[in-house]
């Protein structure tokens, strides 16, 4: 299926292809694009399967969300990109890597979801299942423990697009939340093994939140091309902004990693 893109910088530039993380859409990247990565990269984003504007039917296993991903860079006319994947979309990025790896050139992989426990996923999996829809946007905002300590003005702004308001006055996000329930259910198995990576691959990482653990930094260490730790909590991209855009930057701008 292909899905949902939106795209910003010049066409005629070396594509940049992100994949967000559950419960978001391409405007994840929309700051960093803009304001960042478009000087150097057609940089695409796209709204996975249950998500935005895309599709929101079943199946919905991590398979099915990596085959739409290798659909939608087909129907682009994409051989092998650069790619940054977040979260989720980190997680479907290595599990790119292992299963496709002659569709990826070089690998940014941000806070991903390498593997986690049961009752972590099964939390999250029960939060998806009785969520989706707050009083305000301020009440969603005040249910993310994941941020750190950011412009709440700016961060609203920068999830704005990922809500519709409903006729009550509340705002309902545009996610599919059966969809997202089966995402947690497979976040218990490894997303990759390190062996699996064979390109050039950048682990980006936020050791104060704890999603990357220090074994898993361990067992992938030395098949990536590059670790960087960034401060502040899992979402990088609004908790260390700046941060995340120069080490992805500096990554795929460095001659060394061109293949």
């Amino acid at each position: 299926m292909r899905l949902h893109v939106h795209e910003w910088g010049d066409p005629t530039a070396p594509p940049l292809v992100c994949i967000h993380g559950v419960g978001g859409s391409h405007a994840m990247f929309e700051r960093v694009a803009a304001e960042r990565w478009s000087r150097h990269f057609r940089v695409i984003a796209f709204d996975l399967r249950g998500h935005g504007d895309s599709s929101w039917e079943p199946p919905w296993t991590h398979a099915t969300h990596v085959r739409d991903i290798i659909d939608t860079i087909d129907a682009l006319g994409l051989d092998a990109p650069d790619w940054v994947g977040v979260s989720f979309g980190g997680r479907l990025l290595l599990q790119l890597l292992a299963c496709h790896p002659d569709r990826v050139r070089r690998a940014a992989v941000l806070e991903p979801v390498i593997q986690v426990g049961p009752e972590l996923a099964g939390r999250r999996a029960t939060e998806e299942l009785t969520g989706g829809a707050w009083d305000s946007l301020e009440a969603y905002l005040d249910t993310r423990w994941n941020t750190g300590d950011v412009d709440p003005e700016a961060y609203a702004a920068s999830y704005a697009g990922h809500f519709e308001t409903l006729s009550d006055g509340s705002v309902r996000r545009r996610t599919c939340q059966s969809a997202l329930v089966c995402v947690f259910s497979e976040m218990t198995l490894p997303a990759a093994l390190p062996e699996d990576i064979t390109r050039p691959t950048l682990l980006l990482y936020a050791p104060a939140f704890g999603l990357v653990t220090p074994e898993q930094r361990a067992a992938f260490e030395p098949v990536v091309s590059r670790v960087v730790e960034v401060p502040g909590q899992h979402a990088v991209l609004v908790s260390a902004f700046d941060e995340t855009a120069s080490a992805v930057e500096d990554f795929l701008l460095d001659p060394a990693f061109a293949r």
